[in-house]
């Protein structure tokens, strides 16, 4: 599976995903971001994988940047720690999570449905 395709699975699967590195400072403070909200997230810390140049050079190619955090919520990028900052405090970003979830909640449901006789 090629870097594009494992980082849109990743995004796919998580409601919230954050592309980060252990030692950058932006990156702590979107993760604060997300646990103060009480939100699940996934983190991949690129300087802990054996490829996380080339995850990093893909995650150019999906977003257009190279710097980090990349966030993705709901599927779609959202930016860096700034813009999440931003949309933290307009109060956007909570009900971006919201839907996400409830998305994921409903396919559950549909599943169960169609599995019923």
């Amino acid at each position: 599976m090629t870097p594009v395709n494992q980082i849109q699975k990743t995004i796919s699967d998580n409601c919230v995903v954050i592309f980060s590195k252990t030692s950058c400072s932006y990156c702590a403070t979107a993760k604060q971001i997300f646990h103060d909200m009480n939100v699940n997230y996934k983190v991949v810390e690129l300087d802990k994988l054996d490829y996380g140049s080339q995850f990093q050079d893909a995650l150019y190619k999906l977003t257009g940047g190279r710097t980090l955090p990349r966030i993705f919520v709901n599927g779609a990028f959202i930016g860096g720690a700034a813009d999440t900052h931003i949309l933290h405090k307009e109060g956007k970003l909570l009900p971006l999570v919201h839907q996400c979830y409830l998305k994921k909640k409903s396919k559950r449901k549909e599943c169960r449905y169609r599995r019923s006789p």
